[in-house]
């Protein structure tokens, strides 16, 4: 099957500043609560899901070295818009001086609206409407203090240039599935501040049935089994699910190396699969395939099939790789992460 596209450059973003799960323990069960991830990321106090978004989207550029204003469509999926009436794809279209013929959209799936982003801009790409265009995922942490959520709930973004297929690329998009239902696991109703979630619910009916359904259509329909990959990328809320829907289908702890990052940034909503692969890219070598399946509430599940090109090796280091991002963190406690996601005002 003829490849739907490639991706020509990729970044990714992730604030600096981090929350130690055992603080966020501290303060609301006295240090009693076992987190399900070690730390995780906060956007800083001038940061949100469109300033993220910019950031990983100037990375994407630099990789792909193409003039700015040929890039003819910008998707942008985020649960946690700045504005609830104004799209966030015109402002990062102005700033990267992306052309003025655009096709701008704004998408919400919850945390796959990442992987529909690269899915709908590839097929413009594929179809002939566009040469370039550039799918995002960007969020912020949502949790209401002392949720669950509030253990794993992050920030970060991903960006990709997409252009037409070649063997010289970053990456060639060779074959994508989605599957969806209505599970209702996950949602926020109008004028409501926080999200609400069905706990262990959101597990068995929704992230495993839906992660498994989407891999396994997209491996019957391309002809792959567990054992063609070299990496795997799942979406990843906590440590144990992804891990857990590898086993299930039949792949080992090697193939999920790279792709799982939540123990030490947390849960980047419509960014973690996508943060994920970018760490792969920035590790895969040439000719080897690789799998991405993200997960969204409500729900349904996107699979991606791709093969890494023999230019990811040449891109690599003209902007900063997932590792370095994750490293260059610096801790604050409770009281300066409220204030940082405005809870605390002044």
């Amino acid at each position: 099957m003829k490849p739907l596209a490639s991706i020509i450059g990729y970044g990714a973003y992730i604030p600096r500043y981090r929350i130690e799960a055992k603080e966020i323990s501290r303060v609301h069960t006295g240090g009693a609560e076992r987190a399900p991830v070690r730390q995780k990321s906060v956007p800083g106090p001038d940061e949100d899901s469109l300033t993220i978004a910019y950031e990983a989207a100037r990375y994407a550029l630099r990789r792909a070295g193409i003039d700015p204003s040929l890039v003819e469509a910008l998707y942008i999926g985020s649960e946690s818009p700045p504005y609830a009436v104004k799209p966030s794809a015109t402002v990062i279209a102005e700033a990267l001086g992306f052309s003025r013929k655009l096709y701008g959209i704004d998408m919400e799936f919850a945390c796959k609206a990442g992987t529909t982003a690269i899915i709908s801009v590839a097929a413009l790409v594929s179809s002939g409407v566009i040469r370039y265009g550039m799918a995002i995922g960007t969020d912020t942490a949502q949790g209401r203090p002392g949720d669950e959520l509030e253990y794993t709930a992050a920030a970060g973004a991903a960006a990709f240039l997409i252009g037409p297929s070649s063997p010289e690329a970053v990456a060639t998009i060779d074959h994508v599935y989605s599957y969806v239902t209505d599970t209702p696991d996950f949602w926020r109703r109008e004028g409501e501040k926080y999200p609400m979630h069905t706990f262990r619910f959101t597990g068995e009916p929704a992230y495993f049935h839906h992660i498994i359904s989407a891999a396994r259509g997209l491996m019957e329909e391309a002809g792959l089994k567990p054992e063609d990959f070299d990496h795997v990328v799942f979406h990843q809320p906590n440590v144990k699910f992804p891990q857990r829907a590898g086993e299930l289908l039949g792949f080992k702890p090697e193939q999920m190396k790279y792709g799982l990052l939540s123990g030490e940034i947390g849960n980047t909503y419509a960014a973690a699969s996508l943060i994920g692969l970018a760490n792969v890219l920035d590790n895969a070598k040439p000719g080897e395939r690789v799998l991405v399946v993200s997960f969204g509430s409500g729900a349904g599940s996107d699979a991606i099939s791709l093969t890494v090109g023999e230019g990811v090796e040449k891109v690599r280091d003209k902007a900063p790789t997932v590792a370095k991002l994750v490293a260059r963190s610096k801790l604050v406690d409770y009281a300066l992460y409220l204030r940082y996601r405005g809870m605390i005002l002044r």
